[in-house]
């Protein structure tokens, strides 16, 4: 059943906070161990801004909201609940269970609690960038990168963990160009190597992307007012995770080694 929460308590084995893939999944398969388990749903998935979603076996090419439905279909078919609210806090009793307090009303009390929320991708205070995030502006060669194949690709690079992804580009498009906008130098080893493989680069800061009249993306401006034909952008985020529901746990988050942004901690088994 999805729907809203009276102002009840009600008690399962597993509340899963994050109703996308990975929570449905795990729901899935809790359901099939005969656990009886709460998905908690806020309807804010990490690719909501995609129309279409690639490389994912079976469903190439879906659509992020239709592979939903029918994985909530699946996950309902074995007694999994999915309720469509947000966890405000989660908050653990002196028997061990943990209470999360939704803001529909009411709370869930759970034996155990798995954290699905997923992560926020923050991107460079770049003007444009939000419009044509998820279609003209992407991040991964292999989520969108064919689609923008034999195009003008400009990829600003914000991070030295940009230039591991240029490569891919490269053999998307030979119309590649980099634009050094932070965090690397024109003499970094990588840089050098990508331009005697033939990418165009150019060492200057971005301040803004380029419409038409239409609102289609057509070239990124310079900080000295230069434009660079562009079809598509590629640009790296940073990440955060959304760890507001267990503040009162005292989980905190660390940074993660790439420096792309934080993650909490977790033992081999995958608990915190």
């Amino acid at each position: 059943m999805t729907g809203q929460t009276r102002s009840v308590e009600r008690h399962c084995d597993v509340a899963i906070i994050g109703g996308s893939a990975a929570g449905l999944a795990a729901g899935l398969q809790l359901g099939r161990q005969r656990r009886s388990v709460i998905v908690i749903d806020a309807g804010e998935p990490r690719n909501a801004p995609a129309a279409h979603m690639h490389s994912y076996l079976g469903h190439e090419g879906i659509a992020p909201d239709q592979l939903l439905e029918i994985a909530r279909e699946e996950v309902r078919s074995y007694g999994t609940e999915i309720l469509t609210t947000q966890a405000m806090d989660v908050t653990r009793g002196e028997d061990g269970r943990f209470r999360v307090a939704l803001t529909s009303g009411g709370t869930i009390i759970a034996r155990r609690i798995l954290a699905a929320t997923g992560l926020v991708d923050e991107l460079p205070d770049i003007d444009g960038l939000g419009r044509h995030w998820g279609s003209d502006v992407i991040h991964c060669p292999f989520c969108h990168g064919y689609e923008a194949r034999d195009q003008r690709i400009v990829q600003i690079i914000t991070h030295p963990m940009g230039l591991h992804t240029a490569g891919l580009f490269r053999q998307l498009s030979e119309q590649l160009t980099l634009v050094l906008h932070d965090g690397v130098t024109i003499n970094d080893p990588a840089v050098l190597a990508l331009r005697s493989a033939g990418v165009s680069i150019v060492d200057a800061h971005v301040q803004r992307i380029v419409d038409d009249e239409t609102g289609r993306l057509t070239a990124v401006e310079l900080t000295d007012s230069t434009r660079i034909a562009a079809d598509a952008v590629v640009i790296g985020t940073r990440f955060s995770v959304r760890d507001a529901p267990f503040v009162s746990l005292d989980i905190t988050t660390t940074p993660h080694p790439s420096g792309l942004g934080d993650v909490v901690e977790t033992n081999p088994s995958g608990e915190t």
